[in-house]
């Protein structure tokens, strides 16, 4: 006999679904998240200065630009202290007995742990502006808020995040290699500051060759980048390293050809004469800066500008990084300090390159009317490097990534044709 077939079992029945609570806006710090006011940026500002809280900031920002020039102006050139600095240091020294090799050793050194410290302090603070100034482009409401006020605290806290970090290496990687590139990248990016021009008689070293010693230091970091990449024992890292020799290699032609009129306008490889060279006024009211020579100037002066920013391999120029097909590039196996150092090195050298291009084509400290003389030098220099760092910043939040082969054809078939041209077009100017 067949058995009885057993009765289905009754499904079991469904969980009541969890009543989540309302969720609670934060009506103090997160004004932009309120349910009732969020807008987009364009409906947000189509009158900005109706907003309290824009001529508040518009205010501050003044308040806080004419504290500088004030404390500038106060301060008046550096290099008036520096010279009562050596002053005393010597008269010191030689009070003690000591010869004067040890004074000028000593003097030197100081001199070597400023331009040090520049280096090494300034990515905290472009880092810093770099967040803000990319907040305010893409409406990003993190750098807006976080680590303290407008966010000063948030660099420090990564800078320490990455002294406690792990340094991992990688097992099948060339150790010692792969601990010397980040040296061999940031070394010479530090060595290239020596003979910048700060301002009035305010340099490290007053060198004849100035232009040629930076763009010669400068090149051996590419070194360290294929030392990266290829001690990683990673396919991506090594894709990466020899990406980003190509490019370095490439658009350095463009960029140390862009200098040639200025060079050939100033007579002389030395950044003290070139800056030199910029003084006077055509007029009484327009700068006899570089930049400023008919049509010479102003092309010299975009291709280095986009040639400094294809050196530092910034967007859109940053194909040795692409993460869309190589990770991290050549510092993909790399973390902690190591890591950092090649950021370091990359912030330094767009600070460099705001440098040189305030230098070259910006009449280096020397106010843009005769009028504002009475601020010092340095602080015009500084206000120029920085408004040249702006559009690096700027760049990089605003313009896609470039395709690695139309990257070199940019630079093989645009920039370095009108380089030369431009070498051309500076003869018949001094012809004329």
């Amino acid at each position: 006999m067949s058995q009885p077939e057993a009765a289905p079992k009754p499904a079991p029945a469904k969980p009541a679904p969890a009543k989540y609570p309302d969720p609670v806006y934060n009506t103090q710090n997160g004004r932009l998240l309120m349910r009732d006011t969020r807008y987009w940026p364009t409906d947000l500002w189509k009158n900005p200065w109706a907003l309290p809280s824009y001529r508040k900031a518009a205010v501050l920002l003044a308040a806080l630009l004419l504290g500088a020039a004030a404390i500038a102006t106060g301060v008046g050139e550096l290099s008036r202290w520096g010279d009562l600095l050596k002053q005393t240091l010597d008269g010191f020294l030689d009070g003690k007995g000591f010869p004067t090799l040890v004074g000028a050793g000593v003097w030197t050194l100081i001199k070597v742990l400023i331009v040090l410290h520049i280096v090494i302090i300034s990515p905290i603070f472009l880092v810093w502006w770099e967040r803000k100034i990319s907040a305010h482009i893409q409406t990003r409401l993190g750098p807006m808020n976080v680590g303290g006020w407008h966010g000063w605290a948030q660099t420090i806290a990564d800078g320490i995040k990455l002294l406690l970090k792990e340094d991992v290496t990688p097992t099948v990687a060339d150790r010692w290699v792969h601990r010397l590139a980040p040296v061999v990248v940031t070394a010479p990016a530090i060595l290239a500051f020596a003979p910048v021009t700060f301002g009035q008689d305010l340099s490290a070293a007053d060198i004849d060759v100035g232009a040629l010693y930076i763009f010669a230091v400068a090149g051996i970091s590419v070194i360290g980048i294929v030392m990266a990449g290829w001690a990683s024992g990673n396919k991506y890292s090594l894709l990466g390293g020899l990406r980003s020799a190509a490019q370095l290699v490439s658009y350095e032609l463009p960029r140390s050809f862009s200098i040639v009129p200025v060079l050939m306008f100033a007579g002389s490889l030395n950044l003290t004469r070139i800056v030199q060279a910029q003084a006077g006024y055509w007029g009484g009211i327009v700068p006899r800066w570089f930049i400023f020579y008919p049509v010479v100037g102003q092309l010299a002066f975009t291709i280095f500008l986009i040639a400094s920013v294809a050196e530092t391999n910034r967007i859109p120029f940053d194909i040795p990084e692409a993460e869309s097909e190589l990770v991290g590039g050549f510092h993909t196996e790399y973390s902690g300090m190591k890591f950092s150092l090649f950021f370091l090195a990359e912030y330094a050298y767009v600070l460099l390159a705001s440098f040189l291009a305030a230098t070259f084509f910006l009449g280096g400290g020397a106010p843009p009317l005769p009028v504002l003389g009475f601020i010092p030098s340095w602080a015009w220099f500084l206000t120029k490097a920085l408004a040249v760092v702006f559009c690096f910043l700027w760049f990089r939040w605003t313009f896609p990534r470039f395709r690695v082969d139309r990257l070199m054809d940019f630079n093989w078939k645009f920039l370095l044709p009108w380089s030369f041209a431009n070498i051309a077009f500076a003869g018949l100017y001094l012809l004329w």
